[in-house]
């Protein structure tokens, strides 16, 4: 028995005094039911933090949203589109979860600055597409709830399950338009999945898996992606998040180069007197002693324009046998 009992202990004591209970027994059971452990697969360790996997989760929810309003458009019904997990696996664990006869999506993803694509991999359950086939074909979609997993699709059942993942995979990069820019491409369906050869069995990948539900049927779109892929991706991400710190501290030190850099530039001053109008007769016979009225009080405060803009008023006055104006005010825009 531990020195310092839980407060769950010290009640299944005194519940035992109570009770007339084996003390010793109670305690025990309840060290069995608190002490739940999860065992840690050291032939396989976590490649990828919480926060990297967090980053995924907020991309594909945004994708699920986007996607749920497209198969919307395209099948004319509604349908819930929902994000289930996001678990870092080995890939034998999402190949041996497919059966023979199901369809493999090849998505190839471009990124900035790399020459060559990767590719990911998608799988949709098959009630799920010939349902959303069914649908296409003017059908009401609720009859492939039950579709035997032995079902062989047909050539036209390929054409068309290939055009519905070109819809699917079309909004993909929208999904993490918030963290990264690429493109997601259809490179091949591939059937049966056994023959693929894309990837090793025991290589670290992350499987996504959304539920879509269509009418009556409902049905997982499976995505699973390569650490290689993933690592790349979180590094531009790092990367992006990095300098984008560094501009937010640096905005004083960026403003002050900016002034230091224009400091030095020309600028035209200008005091303005006053407004008047006269006549072009007046001003013909204009001549040296004539005196002009500028409809402002003697006293009053001269407008002082720098580049056409009104800046300042000032009082006008002589500096070293110069005109000059003191400035007595800023003007507010």
């Amino acid at each position: 028995m531990p020195e310092v009992l839980s407060q769950s202990q010290i009640d299944a004591l005194l519940a035992s005094v109570m009770g007339g209970d084996d003390v010793e027994k109670e305690s025990l059971d309840l060290d069995d039911k608190e002490k739940n452990y999860r065992k840690y697969d050291f032939y396989s360790p976590k490649k990828f933090t919480k926060d990297k996997l967090n980053i995924l989760r907020n991309a594909y929810e945004n994708y699920c949203r986007i996607v749920s309003s497209r198969i919307n458009s395209l099948l004319r019904v509604t349908s819930e589109v929902s994000l289930v997990t996001v678990e870092e696996e080995r890939y034998y664990e999402f190949s041996n979860a497919l059966s023979d006869n199901d369809a493999l999506t090849l998505i190839n993803v471009s990124m900035p600055g790399a020459e060559v694509g990767e590719n990911i991999f998608m799988h949709i359950t098959t009630p799920l597409v010939l349902s959303m086939i069914d649908r296409m074909l003017g059908g009401s979609g609720e009859d492939n709830v039950n579709v035997p997993s032995s079902y062989v699709y047909t050539d036209i059942d390929l054409r068309l399950y290939e055009n519905i993942a070109r819809y699917i995979v079309g909004v993909m990069k929208d999904g993490w338009s918030n963290y990264i820019d690429m493109d997601f491409k259809i490179s091949k369906l591939e059937t049966p999945h056994g023959l693929l050869q894309e990837i090793g069995m025991d290589e670290t990948v992350v499987i996504v898996v959304i539920e879509a539900v269509i009418n009556k049927v409902a049905g997982k779109i499976t995505i699973c992606i390569p650490s290689t892929l993933l690592t790349n991706m979180f590094s531009i991400v790092e990367s992006k998040s990095a300098s984008h710190g560094r501009q937010a501290g640096g905005e004083d030190k960026t403003s002050q180069e900016i002034f230091s850099s224009i400091e030095d530039s020309s600028l035209e001053v200008t005091a303005k007197v006053g407004d008047a109008t006269v006549l072009l007769k007046d001003i013909y016979d204009l001549k040296e002693g004539d005196i002009i009225n500028m409809n402002k009080p003697k006293n009053s405060d001269v407008d002082v324009y720098v580049e056409d803009n009104p800046w300042f008023k000032g009082k006008l006055g002589v500096q070293n046998k110069n005109i000059a104006v003191r400035i007595s005010d800023v003007i507010k825009n």
